[in-house]
C-alpha cells in the first residue's frame, strides 16, 4: 500500500512537471504574432498584390520588412504597436488607391516578428537600428512615416534624430505624453527570471518595452522641438489605452513642426487603424 501511494504521488508530480515544462516551451512558440512566409504569399496572392517579403542583416541584428508598390513613388513607411508585426498594416499594403501613388513599407519592429524576435530595445535604439534600415531602402523619394501607438513615439525619435529625412509624420492613437504613462508595477515583476519565461510570445518583448516607454518619454520630451516636417495626428476620443490627452501634449510640443493637422475621431478606441480604415487611408491619400 505504501508503495503504491508513494509511487501514486510521484506520478503526480510527474505529470506537474512535464506540464510546466511544456507550457514554456509553448510559450516560446504562442502569439508570436506574425505571418510566416507561406501566409504572407497567400494573403497577397489572393489580391494579386506584387509583393517583397525580405530581411536586410546588420551587423548584430536584423530588420524584417514587407514591401509593395513601385521603387518610383514616395514611400509610406508603417511603423507598428505593441505588441505587433508587420501584419498590423497589410491591408494597407494591398490598397489598390494607395499603391497607385506610393511604394509601401511595413517593418517588424526590433524585437518582434522576424526582426530579433523576443529581443526588445528601448527608443533610442529603435531609432538607431531603423534608421539604418532607412538608408538601404532610401529611394531618394518623399517619405512619410506612420506610427501606430507605441510606434508613434517611435516615429516622434525617428523624426527628432534625422528631421530632414522625412516629408510628413502621421501619428494614430500615439503614445507621447509621459505624463500620460503609468507602467503597472507588475511588469518589472514579470520582467525577472524565470517568470519572463512564463509570459507567451510577442507578450514578452512587449511587456519590457511598456515598462521602459515612461522613461523613454521623458527623455524624448526636450527634444521634440528638433522635429521640422509636416505632422497629422489622429486619435479617438474613448481611447482608454492611449488617453487622448496625447493630443494636446503633441499639439503644443511639435512646435517646430512645418504644420500639424489633427483629426479627432469621436467616440473611436485605439484600434482606429482598423476600425477607421477608410478615414486613415483617404488622410494618406490627401497628403501632398
Amino acid at each position: 500500500m505504501t508503495f503504491r501511494l508513494t509511487s501514486f504521488h510521484f506520478k503526480k508530480r510527474y505529470l506537474a512537471y512535464s506540464f510546466v515544462f511544456f507550457y514554456i516551451v509553448m510559450c516560446q512558440s504562442c502569439m508570436t504574432m506574425r505571418f510566416s512566409n507561406k501566409e504572407t504569399a497567400k494573403f497577397f496572392g489572393a489580391s494579386k498584390t506584387e509583393f517583397q517579403d525580405k530581411t536586410i542583416a546588420f551587423e548584430g541584428y536584423k530588420i524584417h520588412y514587407v514591401a509593395t508598390g513601385s521603387m518610383q513613388n514616395a514611400t509610406l513607411f508603417f511603423i507598428h504597436g505593441s505588441p505587433g508585426s508587420w501584419n498590423a498594416f497589410k491591408e494597407y499594403l494591398q490598397d489598390t488607391l494607395l499603391l497607385k501613388k506610393y511604394r509601401m513599407i511595413a517593418i517588424d519592429r526590433p524585437g518582434f516578428g522576424f526582426s530579433g524576435f523576443g529581443d526588445a530595445q528601448n527608443l533610442r535604439v529603435q531609432s538607431q537600428r531603423i534608421s539604418e534600415f532607412i538608408k538601404k531602402i532610401d529611394n531618394k523619394k518623399p517619405l512619410i512615416l506612420v506610427g501606430h501607438s507605441v510606434g508613434g513615439p517611435v516615429v516622434a525619435r525617428l523624426a527628432v534624430d534625422n528631421p530632414s529625412w522625412y516629408k510628413r509624420m502621421v501619428i494614430l492613437a500615439g503614445s507621447l505624453d509621459p505624463k500620460a504613462e503609468n507602467p503597472e508595477k507588475w511588469r518589472t515583476v514579470i520582467k525577472a527570471s524565470p517568470l519572463r519565461y512564463l509570459i507567451p510570445g510577442a507578450l514578452r518583448p512587449s511587456n519590457d518595452e511598456l515598462w521602459w516607454l515612461k522613461q523613454d518619454l521623458v527623455d524624448l520630451e526636450p527634444a521634440l522641438k528638433k522635429i521640422t516636417c509636416d505632422v497629422t495626428i489622429i486619435h479617438g476620443t474613448k481611447d482608454v489605452l492611449v488617453p487622448y490627452s496625447n493630443v494636446a501634449f503633441m499639439q503644443k510640443k511639435f512646435a517646430n513642426a512645418n504644420s500639424i493637422d489633427t483629426i479627432t475621431i469621436k467616440k473611436a478606441n485605439h484600434f482606429i487603424p482598423w476600425s477607421h480604415y477608410k478615414i486613415i487611408r483617404n488622410v494618406l491619400l490627401n497628403i501632398q
